[in-house]
């Protein structure tokens, strides 16, 4: 878990993992031609499996394909680092980045390509999701390096997007899930079909958002599982029903408190949260919490200014699965927590030596 100082805000990426067929270009597709409001950027192996309709082709140049909402699709070169920086450096503002690994590829080179400094301090990396077969995980048991490969995959991933569940059936689906039980702890995981996942859940987009300014009066929670899409307008039917929990309070939080404990205890039915940190260490400044399955960010960003300083996070998980009561408590004891520290000194030194 990282603390990081953003005098700026970097572009968020996803890196997306997942063995050959698994449903990783229809993924792609669906965001590349989706509503959701961003300028993202994809960069894949395979630019002729895209399949994109001409009428929302805009502009093509070179290794890329500009479309009508904003989005770019290019060809992924060898050199990743020169890929992400084109599409960064590009006239048009790229708001999210999606990386397609190569269905054979180890996810362990691509973790250590985005230590490079010069993607450091202008990209963030957002999240790793594995996309699964849940009708083939098991195929050619005669080959035990792909099993090894599909672990490594999925054990890299902060989420994993189990697809094709109806052509698997239950019973197949069981068997999956119990065969990540044995090998992963509170492993995230979303049934689909078609990939068909809301965008919050993808992108942290939608009515998903937790940063609009107000004053905050007091500590308070809420759930509404009665939320299925998240979307104004998706139309689409999901496998696996969402729903959000929400989170305030004026009081400051102990930020290192809040990091560890949801590093260990947020339960595996949260896939996504997000929000405005108001902390005892660094009252000065908004800090920026940002989870992804397993992976938690929190970084400090620009000074309040005429903002009244609060807290509010959002939530965005299972309609069934989101314990409202344990949520709550895992948030309030961090307030509680930061009346303890004396002038934050604590937390300070935390910051310094996870920002260096």
């Amino acid at each position: 878990m990282e603390v990081v100082d953003h005098d700026g805000i970097p572009v968020p990426m996803t890196v997306l993992t997942g063995f050959l067929g698994a449903g990783k270009t229809t993924l792609l597709n669906r965001i590349l031609t989706g509503d959701h409001g961003l300028r993202v950027g994809v960069l894949v192996n395979d630019f002729g499996a895209i399949n994109i309709d001409a009428e929302l082709v805009v502009g093509v140049e070179g290794g890329a394909i500009s479309l009508a909402n904003g989005c770019v699709c290019c060809e992924l070169r060898d050199d990743l680092v020169a890929s992400v920086l084109t599409l960064l450096t590009r006239p048009e503002t790229v708001e999210y980045i999606l990386l397609e690994a190569s269905g054979v590829a180890d996810p362990g080179g691509i973790f250590m390509t985005f230590n490079d400094a010069e993607l450091r301090d202008r990209m963030r990396l957002d999240g790793v999701t594995c996309v699964l077969d849940a009708d083939q995980v098991f195929a050619y048991p005669e080959y035990p390096a792909l099993m090894d490969l599909k672990l490594r995959q999925v054990g890299f991933a902060d989420m994993v997007i189990l697809n094709k569940v109806g052509l698997a059936g239950r019973d197949q689906v069981t068997k999956v899930k119990g065969w990540l039980d044995d090998h992963f702890n509170r492993l995230r995981v979303i049934e689909t079909d078609y990939c068909d996942v809301a965008y919050p859940v993808l992108l942290g987009v939608g009515r998903f958002d937790p940063a609009s300014d107000g004053n905050v009066t007091s500590v308070g929670s809420r759930v509404d599982t009665e939320q299925v899409a998240l979307d104004e307008d998706h139309e689409h039917d999901h496998t696996q029903a969402f729903g959000t929990w929400s989170f305030e309070t004026d009081q400051p939080m102990d930020l290192a408190g809040l990091a560890e404990r949801l590093r260990k205890e947020l339960p595996g039915t949260v896939y996504r949260a997000k929000g405005v940190l108001y902390s005892s260490d660094c009252p000065e400044r908004r800090a920026i919490l940002q989870v992804v399955g397993r992976r938690v960010d929190i970084s400090l960003h620009d000074e309040w200014g005429e903002r009244t300083p609060c807290t509010r996070v959002v939530a965005i998980g299972t309609a069934s699965g989101l314990d409202g009561d344990l949520l709550e408590e895992l948030f309030v004891s961090c307030v509680a927590a930061a009346a303890h520290h004396e002038g934050g000194e604590h937390m300070r030194e935390y910051l310094q030596t996870r920002s260096t």
